[in-house]
């Protein structure tokens, strides 16, 4: 009888997890593959969630041992406990290893896996490079997991393209789309009376789904930018329904500013710590626009012909659909841009909108490369292609 081939699945934050779980249902349903989830990252931060608990209550086994959020909300706080999480991972690698490791997209604890499994010369995959975010540190990271990779799996062809720019083999790269579309194609949406009982709103009032993660290139203006992001929110009145930002640096800044903020306003401001998916893509789906930096806004919203806020330069470079509406950090800007995103002839301008990051067939097709793929010396010897000369 063949052995399973063995897919360790690293997953850091709630992000990550919300984009993989349809590939995580097809590796675990395909009779040749063994799936190994592999929790780490804010997954254990009682401070953001704690979010393993969805993963949990979806049914999925884990490792243990390999928690490393940081400590404190600051730069060394970030890079102290990514240290912690070279070593747990390779530790677990060292007591069992993978046939092939995954990683999705950019987020700094991401490398923690990449890293300790260099040395195992453990072929590694990775989802969703050759994106550009001009403004975080994000873009950084994502390329280097891109150079640590074997496999790439990217989410549309101008980023499959720049993966190839950087050196990359052609046979390595896979323009599949994004694996997290798949499940919004077959989720079932509660109605707007059960969403807004669900939230304690009142479903005669129109509500903006709010997210701002700490903009990692532009620490100094953090708190400014987002009191001008709450000044808006207060003057355009709407209800908000605000979820908590990612564990960057600041990020817990972000979160008492918020929570003042609901504080203030309780009858028209919710917040929520995490959403889970089914929760998220039934805001996505009911919300009057989405306003923040998140990338959701970027490459799910689409899907829901929802739209988009765009606030500073986070999202800078990113390929975005015509429900985005990029604005400045200042309050004026934003509210101008809420009254645009909220006007009824915007809205119905994006029906019939396309997603450029695909149609959500993207599980399906990685799962198949996974199982085929040969696992040998060509996939572990990777070549440096040069541009032709003159370019």
């Amino acid at each position: 009888m063949t052995a399973k081939r063995s897919i360790a699945v690293a997953t850091v934050g709630r992000s990550d997890f919300g984009l993989y779980e349809p590939l995580l249902e097809r590796i675990a349903a395909d009779p040749a593959l063994a799936l190994r989830l592999m929790v780490s990252g804010a997954h254990f931060d009682p401070r953001f969630g704690p979010t393993v608990r969805e993963i949990e209550a979806a049914g999925y086994a884990f490792e243990p041992g390999l928690a490393m959020h940081p400590e404190s909300d600051d730069a060394a706080g970030v890079a102290l406990a990514l240290g912690r999480g070279v070593q747990a991972f390779a530790q677990a690698f060292g007591a069992r290893r993978p046939d092939l490791l995954m990683l999705l997209g950019d987020r700094s604890e991401m490398l923690a896996p990449a890293l300790a499994a260099l040395p195992f010369n453990i072929p590694q995959a990775h989802l969703y490079g050759g994106k550009v975010t001009e403004g975080a540190i994000d873009e950084r990271v994502r390329h280097a997991l891109t150079k640590m990779s074997h496999l790439h799996f990217v989410s549309c062809q101008p980023y499959a393209e720049r993966v190839l720019q950087m050196g990359e083999e052609g046979w390595r790269v896979f323009n599949v789309g994004l694996a997290g579309l798949d499940r919004i194609h077959s989720h079932s949406r509660s109605s707007r009376e059960e969403l807004c009982r669900e939230m304690n709103l009142k479903p005669a009032q129109p509500f903006l789904l709010v997210t701002f993660h700490p903009v990692t290139l532009e620490p100094a203006g953090q708190d400014v930018q987002v009191a001008a992001l709450l000044q808006a929110l207060e003057q355009s009145g709407f209800a908000v329904v605000a979820t908590y930002p990612n564990a960057d640096a600041g990020g817990l800044r972000i979160a008492a500013s918020l929570e003042a903020f609901a504080a203030r306003n309780p009858r028209s401001v919710r917040l929520l710590r995490n959403a889970g998916t089914r929760l998220y893509f039934d805001l996505l789906a009911t919300a009057a626009a989405m306003v923040g930096n998140s990338s959701s806004g970027i490459s799910e919203a689409p899907s829901f012909e929802l739209p988009v806020v765009n606030i500073g330069s986070r999202q800078d470079g990113a390929i975005k659909a015509a429900n985005v509406i990029d604005v400045g950090y200042a309050a004026g800007d934003v509210l101008e841009g809420i009254r645009r995103a909220t006007a009824p002839a915007f809205r119905a301008g994006l029906r019939g909108l396309r997603n450029p990051y695909g149609t959500g067939n993207a599980s399906e097709r990685i799962a198949v490369t996974l199982r085929d793929i040969p696992l040998d010396d060509h996939l572990l010897r990777k070549k440096f292609v040069d541009l032709p000369q003159g370019m």
